[in-house]
């Protein structure tokens, strides 16, 4: 019974991988990888997304969870224990999802409002709502609250019952959604003709690009996300196991959104020969399923309550795992109560939502009067961390595991993958045959193909069809200056002060406890 209070985190490997496929199943599964796979060679796109995932993802989120896991902490101290200079990472991984909960909470509102709208009808509603900015905090407040109040019951209690909820949940509707739309009948087929037919003949760098990109963002690596997990993962927990249960998971939710959203949208379109489709982002989501759901009739409204509350989930499991990386550095840095410490975090990131969801609201009517280097504040902050600081964070992951970790005591030990692949088991790190080839791609090819991302990505934000972007430059500026502040403050206010564990954090629990205990007597 000692033992179990002393453990602070997931009870279960059960509940930890679903509290870590929440984390990466997201809005990007659900409608950006449908798009990109119908743009970039259809099923030919989804082979190439799964050997990304294995050879870019599956490594990435191993080391990720393993540097949490054997410090037991936040990122800034598990990147510490790693190596005292590598420390500023874990600032990364904490700016990065404090920047993307300000925009996601912003769509997890609407995802709230089209849910609860869906029997009053969201057809044409997109524009009017999108500027009704007093609706828009009220559903963005809504869809916060919700989050907070799972972060707030801690790990076990909290986030992962829910998930444990959630998850289960989100599967069976997607399921649901997925047999109901493909027996709609007319222009099913061609749906699934122009998602999952496969034409080699389309493939070349750019979809390789693609794919690398899609298969990074959609497990949601390099925000500290794993990490943070990662510490409260019990030491029984099989790491290989969990990761790629938790890739296969993200993969069939990205493929299930496929089979719902196409044959849906080629049905619509096959029985409205005039329709406008649009494909992608927001307005595919907000503005074209809409119509597609209102074309069912009364059923349509059924489906379309469960399609957004399906959406809604994804988007709460995300932003559950954000709230958790920052709220876990601010209780066990600041040494205060999990309460106070997601209610101070909340506050900071509902705050900054606001501007965003009034600067999304107005590009979405036509109106371009707020605007950062040229884009509304949603897209500037989710280039700024989504293109430029994901991949250096997911980068330092792997170059701490893969070149700090270890302690080589020459040159010829250093560049040997299988010195460090003797060094990552005898320091815990059990992975069975796939150990090896760990190893190997840790070192050498993953990073290489992050920074590949990272290079394309900056490339498409710096020169468009146009020529240099000038508004590019200044989101890249923006991005890279950040990094550097995270150094400078690192190194002046963290290297060498205490940052805190989870042992510090559990400690601060059962004083809570303790006092509460003394007030009810």
């Amino acid at each position: 019974m000692e033992q179990k209070k002393k453990h602070n985190g997931f009870a279960s490997g059960f509940g930890f991988i679903l509290a870590a496929a929440g984390s990466a199943i997201g809005l990007g599964n659900l409608w950006s990888f449908p798009y990109k796979t119908s743009a970039n060679g259809g099923a030919a796109f989804v082979i190439l997304y799964v050997l990304c995932v294995l050879i870019i993802g599956v490594v990435t989120m191993v080391a990720e969870l393993y540097i949490g896991k054997r410090a037991a902490a936040n990122p800034i101290t598990a990147y510490k224990k790693a190596n005292k200079n590598l420390g500023w990472i874990g600032i990364f991984a904490i700016i990065i999802p404090l920047f993307i909960i300000c925009y996601y909470s912003v769509l997890g509102g609407y995802t709230v409002k089209y849910s609860m709208n869906s029997f009053s009808g969201n057809a044409g509603i997109m524009t009017t709502f999108v500027g009704n900015i007093g609706e828009v905090i009220l559903y963005t407040a809504i869809f916060m609250i919700l989050a907070v109040i799972v972060v707030m019951a801690g790990i076990k209690g909290g986030i992962e019952k829910a998930c444990k909820v959630l998850m289960p949940a989100l599967f069976f509707i997607l399921v649901a959604l997925a047999v109901y739309s493909l027996c709609l009948g007319e222009g099913v087929s061609e749906g699934l003709n122009f998602y999952l037919n496969p034409d080699f003949s389309k493939i070349g760098f750019n979809e390789i690009l693609a794919a690398m990109s899609q298969a990074f963002f959609s497990l949601s690596l390099g925000m500290g996300i794993m990490v943070s997990y990662g510490s409260y993962a019990d030491k029984k927990i099989n790491v290989g196991k969990s990761i790629s249960m938790i890739c296969i998971f993200d993969t069939l939710v990205a493929l299930l959104a496929g089979l719902i959203i196409f044959p849906a949208v080629y049905h619509y379109k096959a029985v409205n020969a005039d329709a406008a489709i649009n494909l992608g982002g927001i307005l595919l989501m907000f503005e074209t399923l809409p119509y597609v759901f209102a074309d069912m009739g009364a059923i349509g409204q059924i489906v379309s309550f469960f399609f957004f509350l399906m959406v809604a989930i994804a988007a709460l499991t995300s932003v559950i795992s954000l709230l958790e990386v920052v709220t876990q550095f601010v209780i066990q840095k600041f040494k205060i109560a999990r309460k106070r410490a997601i209610v101070f975090v909340a506050i900071i990131t509902f705050a900054v939502s606001i501007p965003i969801g009034i600067s999304l609201g107005l590009v979405l009517n036509g109106n371009n009067s707020m605007l950062i280097c040229g884009e509304n504040w949603l897209d500037f902050f989710d280039k700024v961390t989504n293109t430029v600081l994901m991949p250096l964070g997911a980068l330092g992951a792997c170059v701490a595991i893969g070149w700090f970790l270890d302690k080589p005591k020459t040159f010829k030990q250093a560049v040997n993958p299988m010195q460090l692949h003797r060094a990552l088991v005898e320091d815990g790190l059990q992975l069975g045959w796939f150990g090896k080839i760990f190893a190997v791609m840790v070192k050498y090819v993953t990073p290489l193909l992050i920074l590949i991302v990272e290079v394309f990505g900056v490339k498409e934000l710096l020169f468009t069809a146009q020529g240099f972007n000038l508004n590019g430059l200044g989101i890249v500026l923006t991005a890279y200056g950040l990094c550097i502040v995270c150094v400078i403050v690192y190194f002046i206010f963290f290297k060498n002060s205490q940052t805190g564990t989870n042992q510090d954090e559990l400690k601060i629990a059962e004083k809570v406890e303790a006092v509460e205990e003394e007030r009810k007597k």
